[in-house]
């Protein structure tokens, strides 16, 4: 098996693993608030990754420390404006704004790296985002998400907007600077900055009355920060940053657009919410593009 197909293998995982984790998250947040929430997953992540990977601060330079910061913050910016941004919007339009990520990684990736992806994986990025539409909709309207968009686009849907970019800058930033760092060392010193940068942000939330701290010790809560910190942090972000230089950042962001169709799996199976017809013509289309894009996208790989 060659190069490519593990690390799409790898990268495929990845959304299935990300995408149980609306369903755990969803449950755990009746008993802790989200920045502390965010703050515990990715401090823990990083006490689980030191044993591992402290060996190879030694040998990182002054411009690994600084990039993999760099990519850090990226990652922390996505996560903070993400669950502000979900304090006034509705979950419905904060899934598909941050879908749109698929659409700014071509962009960034032809403005950073001056590297133009295909027709056919530009195509391919159209299906996927007409399929992200469809799913996020309500059940009784087509095109719903866009007629709420188009009604109130509030602060929080501007926030949402912010981390979709910065995702995508995640991604294409890490395919820059991925084949010349450790890929343990990058995994562990992004988690780090961003679990630090997360913990400095809940006094500053918590003052300005955005977001009250709060932690219940509870199964639920527990459990979430277990699941998210052990398989959707650190087996995750290792397997991103280890794997993601064998494909380029535009057929990464197309792998990567399957997550909502999991996370729709997982809710059902787990708390019965059901996906509309259209919704499941919407998980067709983003399954549809991926396949489209790997028999005839033009794109070059690493």
């Amino acid at each position: 098996m060659n190069k490519k197909v593990v690390a799409q293998l790898g990268l495929f995982s990845n959304t299935i693993i990300w995408g149980g984790t609306f369903t755990i998250i969803k449950q755990a947040l009746s008993g802790v608030s989200p920045m502390m929430f965010v703050s515990s997953r990715f401090l823990l992540a990083a006490l689980i990754l030191t044993p591992f990977c402290y060996s190879t601060l030694k040998s990182a330079s002054k411009i690994n420390f600084k990039q993999a910061s760099i990519l850090g913050v990226y990652l922390f910016i996505g996560f903070i404006t993400q669950t502000i941004g979900l304090q006034t919007t509705t979950p419905t339009k904060s899934a598909f704004i941050t879908g749109t990520f698929i659409v700014f990684t071509p962009i960034f990736q032809t403005i950073l790296e001056r590297r133009r992806p295909s027709m056919m994986s530009l195509f391919a990025i159209l299906i996927a985002t007409v399929g992200i539409v469809l799913l996020s909709s309500p059940a009784d309207s087509k095109l719903g998400v866009l007629s709420e968009l188009k009604s109130s686009f509030s602060f929080g849907d501007f926030l949402t907007l912010i981390c979709a970019v910065s995702y995508a800058l995640y991604i294409v930033y890490l395919d820059m600077i991925s084949d010349t760092i450790n890929y343990k060392f990058l995994s562990y010193w992004q988690i780090l900055v961003t679990a630090v940068l997360s913990m400095l942000t809940i006094p500053l939330l918590h003052f300005t009355n955005i977001e009250f701290i709060k932690f219940t010790f509870d199964f639920k809560v527990i459990g979430a920060i277990l699941y998210t910190a052990l398989f959707a942090t650190v087996l995750t972000t290792t397997i991103q940053t280890k794997f993601q230089k064998e494909v380029t950042p535009t057929q990464a962001s197309l792998l990567f657009s399957m997550e909502p169709i999991f996370a729709a799996v997982f809710a059902y199976y787990v708390m019965n919410i059901t996906v509309s017809p259209m919704g499941m013509v919407g998980c067709v289309l983003v399954f549809s593009a991926i396949i489209f894009s790997e028999l005839f996208s033009k794109d070059k790989f690493k």
